[in-house]
């Protein structure tokens, strides 16, 4: 398999059986103990299971060094930075939260199919209509993040190569200036689509 990060890659392991529910509670909890747990030992903790969560899901190891990649260089500045201004605990820290949020990530979109998530997310916020919240509107932003992960990372990939062509892929300012500019005409012309639709009105 290898499928990147925000598509489904069919399969009949036990977490491809398991219902888009409890695999959703299970990445927000797993969000709120990487934000109230500290040390980086805790990070490399949460690194582990996300690894044992992508096995058990039949994901191959190349399909998962393929959805950190475009992290890579994020990585990288935030270990540099991190170890400058708090010490290198808190660089490992801050990259091992992170990437086991990817990683978890990376299992529930490979082991769920996009509408029967999209199916979950509009039923369970079902409830709250009475509270303002439009669960259509909250499937349609989670749909379209889930198909912009994709081509955000051939983007990248497109960037990548087109600075190597020129002789600058170790140029950071080079690869990341224009991915950004990019990513943000794309996101541009998509609201422009949805609001010529009556989508956002």
């Amino acid at each position: 398999m290898s499928t990147p990060l925000g598509l489904y890659q069919p399969g009949t392991s036990p977490l491809h059986r398991l219902s888009p529910g409890p695999k959703l509670v299970g990445l927000f909890l797993l969000a709120i103990a990487v934000l109230v747990t500290k040390g980086p030992w805790t990070g490399v903790g949460f690194v582990l299971l996300t690894i044992a969560l992508a096995a058990l899901g039949s994901l191959s190891p190349g399909s998962v060094l393929r959805a950190l990649r475009p992290f890579l260089v994020v990585a990288v500045l935030l270990l540099a930075f991190n170890a400058w201004q708090n010490g290198w605990p808190r660089a490992v820290e801050v990259v091992a939260d992170l990437t086991a949020l990817i990683l978890a990530a990376t299992v529930l979109t490979a082991t769920t199919a996009v509408n029967d998530l999209l199916d979950t997310i509009v039923r369970s916020l079902g409830p709250f209509r009475r509270l303002g919240v439009d669960p259509d509107r909250v499937g349609l932003t989670f749909s379209l993040m889930l198909r912009a992960l994709p081509g955000t990372i051939e983007l990248a990939a497109e960037t990548r190569d087109a600075a190597r062509a020129r002789g600058l892929d170790r140029s950071i300012r080079a690869r990341t200036i224009p991915l950004v500019l990019r990513v943000v005409a794309r996101a541009r012309d998509t609201g422009d689509a949805l609001h010529a639709r009556g989508v956002l009105d």
